[in-house]
């Protein structure tokens, strides 16, 4: 993966058991617009938009998903694409 490929993003080498506590931990942060799944290749495993006002019905499938992932315990980069910070403004 080059950084041309995604803008605005950031990544993260994880593990397997550590894909759910991340995956959580940016959901909660609330300021991802996508959030891209990457095998040790750099092929995409998993891509979930996040749309603004996403409640618990739809986010229990996405962490159903992860959680399958994170059982088969491999090595991926979770790639954050964040929000523009003009979107944040009114």
């Amino acid at each position: 993966m080059t950084d041309k490929d995604y803008k605005n993003h950031e990544s993260f080498r994880v593990s397997g058991d550590e894909i759910f506590t991340k995956f959580k931990e940016i959901i909660n942060e609330g300021n991802a617009r996508k959030i891209i799944i990457l095998n040790d290749r750099d092929d995409v495993i998993m891509e979930f938009p996040l749309t603004i006002g996403a409640i618990g019905v739809v986010l229990a499938p996405m962490f159903a998903a992860v959680g399958a992932l994170a059982a088969l315990a491999m090595k991926c980069t979770i790639v954050v694409e964040k929000k523009d910070s003009t979107e944040n403004q009114g």
